[in-house]
């Protein structure tokens, strides 16, 4: 009986690693500051430094950190540095960031309203807008980051004894008041010392606002700031300087409220009764389970309705929680007619006006200019539509662009949306505060109009070399069982619609250290507001594309000449390791 052979194909792994080379441009760089020698030494490197903007206490302090070795970078411990040490100091992100100035560099003498404020929306929230936990975690990590407004909804519990933070009329699970603001206090100035605000959407009857004032005032003691007892109201809304290190509230002054008469079943303590605003212009629910379209409506109808005076309220009763009302420092409300009205500025007192993203959008069509005109002196704030029940966000432009300062985004999810406002807020330091244009501050000769296309002001030039670090941040079988990824880059800008566009490289296969050598060029209407977008992607024939990494930066701070861009995962954690090579240029 004959021999059966069967054949079999092995397929072996390529995950060979070929370091890349200096680029060209590199090459060309270092030969010029070197003199045409083979190596570059202290004084060469303290020219080049200052010839591509470093201040001069900066240069003394990166020439230490190189040329003695104290930096994370191998073989820069010795005086003369070679090619290769000159590109691994490039190659280094700490030692050579895209972005300029790491500290504030901004007047933060100009009152708020000068000011693009880190935005919080549901800041309790630990995911969907209908069905999760609310917690104080999601508080504390979005001040960690640097986000300083953060938005509380108050309603009563079930005894009507005791307030909750919870996103009403929905099926999410409460957190106490009491704790989410120790919490704010305690991490309210870890990522920078400008102020808090806390904006709250207030469901509670008269006797519980009076228990939070007194919360609050126990709570945060001499670091609140509320307006001085003569006045009440503010006429100009203090600088972020002056508010350095203090906490504030912003809401709509409680009036008299109607007189409601609570029902049995509520005063039983059904631990999933919500009282409507104000205890009088709201029903009292039972509990059962949702129709989610419904509640998409009503959280929906609820947002927008955040900031409207009641026509209802005829029954009135004597309100009793003058304290409270004396504590808000930002006082939100609108008038009773059009939009128009409610963008009149009054010229005795500042206040804050709420507009859904939908809302904004049909304003900006018809009011852009008073928009820009009302945000000069007042605050404007822009949050998601109900309907956005998966915490996704939206463009956040059309708010910056009609000068709205807070641009109130769900900050516990992730996606390019909120990429864009991570990146945002990278400018100045990261403290949270971005001062506005001065395009967006002018009277005269007029006011700024959104809708009029701008001249081209600058173009920004982006050349992207290589990258390096995926394969000490992934597994090696991560992006491909079988061979090295093939990854490609997006490169592009977003911001008002003239500007914004997505370019690419092409795909580099089978290498783990890619090289693509692609120059890309921007034409900016509005550079002021436009962020560079960069997105690293491994190319799939058969599946969707993977995920290699992202970074936005905004394209004010950005430094000219070779720079190392780290890159963020999709939740905007810094990895350990994957960066770009990039050059930027401005023309």
């Amino acid at each position: 009986m004959g021999t059966t052979y069967k054949c079999c194909f092995i397929f072996k792994r390529r995950f060979h690693t070929r370091d890349a080379p200096p680029p060209e441009d590199v090459r060309a760089l270092f030969s010029v500051h070197a003199g045409g020698g083979p190596h570059m030494g202290a004084d060469d490197l303290r020219r080049y430094l200052v010839a591509t903007g470093q201040e001069e206490a900066e240069v003394e302090r990166l020439l230490e950190q190189i040329v003695q070795g104290r930096a994370r970078v191998p073989r820069l411990a010795r005086p003369l540095l070679s090619l290769d040490d000159f590109h691994r100091y490039l190659f280094s992100h700490d030692l050579n960031p895209p972005i300029r100035h790491p500290q504030v560099h901004h007047d933060m003498t100009r009152p708020l309203s000068h000011y693009f404020i880190y935005t919080g929306h549901n800041s309790y929230l630990t995911g969907n807008q209908l069905s999760s936990d609310c917690s104080d975690t999601p508080i504390i990590m979005a001040l960690e980051r640097g986000v300083r407004v953060i938005e509380l909804d108050m309603w009563p519990n079930s005894t009507i004894d005791d307030i909750n933070i919870v996103h009403g009329r929905t099926l999410t699970t409460p957190v106490s008041l009491i704790k989410c603001l120790r919490s704010i206090k305690k991490h309210a100035f870890v990522a920078s010392p400008y102020p808090v605000i806390i904006t709250l959407e207030d469901h509670l009857p008269s006797q519980l606002q009076e228990k939070v004032a007194k919360m609050v005032v126990e709570v945060f003691g001499n670091i609140l700031y509320y307006p001085p007892d003569d006045t009440h109201e503010l006429k100009e809304l203090p600088s972020p300087e002056q508010l350095k290190g203090r906490v504030l509230l912003s809401t709509k002054p409680p009036k008299e409220y109607l007189e409601t008469k609570l029902s049995d079943s509520t005063k039983e303590g059904d631990a999933d009764l919500h009282l409507g605003k104000g205890t009088g212009d709201d029903a009292v629910w039972g509990k059962e389970v949702p129709d989610f379209r419904t509640e998409i409506q009503s959280a929906e109808k609820d947002d927008e309705n955040d900031d409207v005076d009641d026509e209802e309220e005829q029954k009135l009763q004597p309100h009793i929680a003058p304290q409270y009302k004396h504590l808000i420092t930002i006082r939100a409300g609108k008038p009773k007619d059009s939009l128009a009205d409610a963008l009149k500025s009054d010229p005795e007192k500042v206040r804050r006006l709420s507009l859904s993203e939908q809302q904004l959008a049909k304003a900006a069509k018809d009011h852009a200019t008073e928009i820009v005109r009302f945000t000069q002196r007042n605050i404007l704030r822009i949050y998601p539509k109900g309907t956005r029940v998966t915490s996704s966000n939206y463009n956040p432009f059309v708010g910056w662009v009609h000068g709205a300062q807070m641009v109130a985004f769900n900050m516990q999810g992730y996606g390019r949306a909120l990429w864009l406002m991570h990146g945002f807020y990278k400018a100045n330091g990261g403290c949270g505060y971005v001062k506005k244009p001065d395009f967006l501050m002018q009277t005269e000769p007029q006011v700024f109009d959104p809708r009029e296309p701008q001249p081209v002001k600058k173009t920004l030039k982006v050349k992207v070399y290589m990258g390096d670090g995926w394969r000490m941040d992934f597994k090696q079988t991560h992006f491909d069982q079988y061979s090295p990824p093939d990854f490609y880059t997006r490169v592009g800008i977003a911001g008002v619609p003239a500007d914004s566009v997505m370019k690419k490289t092409n795909a580099i296969e089978d290498n783990w250290t890619p090289v693509w050598e692609k120059e890309f060029s921007f034409p900016l209407t509005v550079p002021e507001l436009a962020l560079l977008r960069v997105e690293v992607h491994e190319y799939d024939m058969s599946e969707k594309d993977d995920f290699g990494g992202q970074t936005v930066l905004p394209v004010s701070e950005l430094r000219p000449g070779i720079r190392a861009v780290a890159l963020f995962d999709r939740k905007g954690m810094k990895y350990n390791h994957v960066k770009l090579l990039m050059r930027f240029e401005f023309a």
